[in-house]
């Protein structure tokens, strides 16, 4: 049921799969065909395409996938063990509302089954489905978005790739713990806008921020569920983008780092790419943001949340009121920093639990600066 509507790749596609050499990833992904579906329960990673692309404002309704698919299965995986499968496409339904269904029913039956799905959009308000697919699992959801706009819209306004976001915050049921949006760019977003990210204790980090320290971002994606990218926050000269031209944004590098932090996180569940118009060089690039994702994904250290904290040291950091509880990986080195569970408060998360920071944090700590994200995020589980 959860598949019904999903169209199996098509036997032009299949042919151009069979002509390529036997080391690519086209001959080692199982494909949804005509006559076979593959099997769910030994997959890990699952790529679906969504031609739905009505929400981006200014482009045709429905997307062409095949260059991107083309572009993707040519290159050669590195060394990688897990099963890929290519369960096809969405079609666009009589309206945005019957694709989101689809997309919706289609990514809870495969987290549900620990399958990653790697959505190819379309336009960026199936964002929106991919987060309500998490209601069936009855969790808090942190949706980090590289976008170089927050994607706030009116609370009347149709669903579009540029106003999801107030639907997630606004309509119930409320899953939404934290948005974190990695690459924006001020002179795209209203100061009200960048107001109200600041008075809902989101984070955000503007695109000279992260292009100066990319590693600063990594912390972010290890505490994500859901990863939405947007193309256009690449700048034209590296995606290829001279549809809707963007002097400024990520370069190919960056974007594919940002895209392997997302990867190698033990807790992001979800991967997706819009707002693309399918060119030749968007093709490119989007198939090698995809693989790096994928080659982030084998380098997973399962971590916290499904590591035990014996595995960790742990430092205590004294402040005038309180005391911070820091853990480093004795695996990889990395940092947490304890959110405690506040007895008197109507606690969002109902237990103590860590979130991802930098060394940089335990050290501002030890001379008296809160974490701002620590901050935050204790804001937040008291709303």
């Amino acid at each position: 049921m959860a598949f019904d509507y999903i169209q199996p790749v098509d036997a032009d596609f299949l042919e151009f799969i069979q002509g390529l050499n036997v080391q690519t990833l086209g001959r080692k992904v199982v494909f949804h065909t005509e006559t076979e579906f593959p099997n769910i329960e030994s997959a890990a990673i699952a790529i679906i395409g969504v031609v739905e692309n009505r929400g981006f404002a200014g482009h045709n309704d429905t997307i062409e996938l095949t260059a991107i698919r083309k572009a993707f299965y040519q290159l050669f995986p590195g060394n990688w063990g897990a099963e890929i499968i290519d369960l096809g496409n969405i079609v666009a339904g009589s309206s945005s509302e019957d694709t989101y269904y689809v997309l919706k029913t289609a990514v809870a039956h495969l987290i549900k089954n620990k399958v990653i799905p790697v959505i190819i959009g379309g336009s960026q308000d199936l964002t929106y489905a991919i987060y309500r697919a998490y209601d069936q699992l009855e969790q808090m959801v942190n949706l980090v978005a590289i976008d170089n706009r927050f994607d706030f819209g009116k609370e009347e306004e149709q669903l579009t790739g540029h106003s999801y976001l107030t639907k997630m915050i606004v309509e119930e049921p409320n899953n939404l713990f934290n948005y974190s949006n990695v690459g924006y760019q001020t002179y795209f977003n209203s100061q009200e806008e960048i107001d109200l990210i600041e008075k809902l204790y989101f984070d955000a980090y503007r695109l000279g921020e992260i292009s100066n320290n990319p590693t600063i971002a990594e912390p972010v994606f290890r505490d994500a569920d859901l990863v939405s990218l947007d193309l256009t926050s690449v700048k034209s000269s590296d995606s290829g983008n001279f549809t809707q031209f963007m002097p400024n944004g990520f370069n190919g590098k960056e974007i594919c780092i940002l895209s392997r932090y997302a990867g190698i996180s033990d807790k992001v569940s979800s991967f997706g790419v819009f707002n693309h118009n399918s060119t030749e060089g968007e093709a490119m690039l989007v198939a090698q943001i995809l693989w790096y994702f994928i080659e982030g994904y084998h380098y997973r250290s399962k971590e916290y949340p499904f590591g035990s904290r014996e595995e960790y040291s742990r430092y205590i950091v004294p402040l005038e009121d309180e005391e911070l509880i820091f853990y480093k990986s004795d695996k990889t080195d990395r940092w947490w920093i304890e959110i405690p569970f506040l007895t008197s408060f109507n606690n969002k998360l109902k237990r103590n639990t860590l979130l991802p920071c930098t060394y940089e944090d335990y050290l501002g700590a030890t001379n008296h600066e809160i974490p701002e994200r620590w901050w935050k995020a204790q804001r937040k589980n008291m709303v």
